[in-house]
C-alpha cells in the first residue's frame, strides 16, 4: 500500500473540508472534465495543453503527474497524509473509496476519494528529519517513497508515532520514468525545511521548563515586563505580562505554556480563559511547541479578541523579529544569520 501526499491549499485554506467532509479533493481550479474517462495520461497531457491554454509541454507533464494518480493510480487502502499549513502537525487517513467526479460541488471539488482519518493533529517533531524533507514538495498530490518513508511511517504509527531513528538518509529510487518519478526533481518548500532544522535545534535545548524561559525572553524582547512562576504549582499561569517599565502598563496578558510531545485540547484553551479572570488579564497567550488539536482551532474566531496561540512555527516567526533584542544567552542557543535568496515564486 502506497503513501500519498496531499496538499489543502497553498496556504491550508481547505483543510478544514478535506477534515469535514472525511476527503480528498483535487483542488485544481476548473479542473471540469471526467479523469476516469481519460484512458491514457499521455491523453492528458494533450488535454491540459488545450484545457489551460499551456504553451510549455513540461508543465503539463508536470500537472499530469499530480493529478492521474487520484483517478488512476490512488487504491482502496492506500494511506494519505496531509501536513497541515493551520497547525504545524500532520493528518493521515486511509483511502475507503474509489475515484467521484461532481460537478455539482464546484470548482475545486470535482475530483475526490472518500478518505478515513485515522490519525490527526500529530506533531512534526515527532518524525526525522529526512521524512519531513520528503514531505516538504511543493506538489498538490504526489507519492512519497523516499528515504524508506512508507514503511517508517507505518512502524511509527504501530510503535505509538515514536520514531526508531535506526534509518539512514539513502538515495533515490531508480528505474522510473520522469512521469512515475517527477517527484523526485521537484522543488522543496524552503522555508518549512528551515523551520523543521530550527525546531529540532531549539526543543533539544528548551526542553520543559526551559521552554518557558524561551517565550519569556521573547515577551522581554517585544518591550513586556513579566513574572514567571517558580518550578511546581503554577496555579494555572506560568508567566504574567504587562508593558512598560514597571509592568504596570496594558494590555495585561496570562501566559500558559505547554512543551509536551502531544498536541493541546479544549480543556487546556478553557482553563486559560478561566484563569485570565483570576488575575485580571485583558488577553491570554497559549504556547504550545506541538501545536493545537483541531477543537482548539475551531475556537480561534470565537476568541480573537481575547486569546493568541503560538505553535513551534509562531514562536520561531517571532525569533526572527526580535532576535536583534534577544538576551546574549538566547543567541548563543540559537545562533541565526540572515540570508536574503531570490524569491523564484514572484
Amino acid at each position: 500500500m502506497s503513501i500519498w501526499l496531499f496538499r489543502a491549499g497553498k496556504n491550508g485554506e481547505f483543510e478544514e473540508k478535506f477534515l469535514t467532509d472525511n476527503r480528498v479533493y483535487l483542488t485544481w481550479i476548473d479542473l471540469n472534465f471526467d479523469l476516469s474517462l481519460v484512458a491514457k495520461k499521455q491523453d492528458l497531457y494533450k488535454t491540459l495543453v488545450s484545457h489551460y491554454n499551456l504553451e510549455k509541454e513540461k508543465t503539463a507533464i508536470n500537472w499530469a503527474s499530480q493529478i492521474w494518480p487520484i483517478a488512476h493510480r490512488m487504491g482502496i487502502g492506500d494511506w494519505v497524509v496531509l501536513p497541515s499549513k493551520v497547525n504545524r502537525t500532520i493528518h493521515f487517513g486511509k483511502i475507503i473509496g474509489e475515484y467521484n467526479y461532481n460537478e455539482s460541488l464546484g470548482s475545486p471539488y470535482y475530483h475526490y476519494r472518500d478518505v478515513k482519518w485515522f490519525a490527526v493533529d500529530i506533531p512534526r517533531d515527532k518524525f526525522d528529519q529526512d521524512i519531513l524533507y520528503s514531505l516538504g514538495a511543493f506538489m498538490t498530490v504526489c507519492k512519497i517513497h523516499k528515504n524508506d518513508a512508507e514503511i517508517r511511517i507505518k512502524e511509527m504509527y504501530k510503535n505509538g508515532w515514536k520514531s526508531k531513528n535506526v534509518y539512514p538518509i539513502i538515495g533515490n529510487e531508480n528505474g522510473e520514468s520522469i512521469e512515475e518519478s517527477i517527484e523526485d526533481n521537484i522543488p522543496i518548500d524552503l522555508n518549512e525545511f528551515i523551520f523543521d532544522r530550527i525546531s529540532e535545534r531549539i526543543i533539544r535545548r528548551f526542553k520543559g521548563h526551559e521552554m518557558e524561559h524561551l517565550i519569556e525572553e521573547i515577551l522581554k524582547a517585544k518591550g513586556f515586563t513579566t513574572y514567571r512562576s517558580p518550578e511546581g504549582a503554577d496555579f494555572g499561569v506560568d508567566l504574567l505580562a504587562s508593558a512598560d517599565t514597571l509592568g504596570f502598563g496594558s494590555p495585561r496578558i496570562c501566559v500558559q505554556v505547554k512543551s509536551t510531545d502531544g498536541t493541546v485540547d479544549r480543556p487546556t484553551l478553557d482553563q486559560l480563559i478561566g484563569t485570565m479572570s483570576n488575575f485580571n488579564a485583558d488577553f491570554g497567550l497559549l504556547v504550545s511547541w506541538s501545536g493545537f488539536k483541531s477543537s482548539v482551532i475551531k475556537e480561534i474566531p470565537k476568541q480573537f479578541f481575547k486569546v493568541r496561540l503560538w505553535d513551534s512555527k509562531k514562536i520561531i516567526q517571532e525569533i526572527f523579529e526580535n532576535y536583534e533584542n534577544l538576551s546574549d544567552q538566547i543567541k548563543a542557543e540559537i545562533p541565526l544569520k540572515r540570508v536574503w535568496m531570490l524569491n523564484e515564486d514572484e
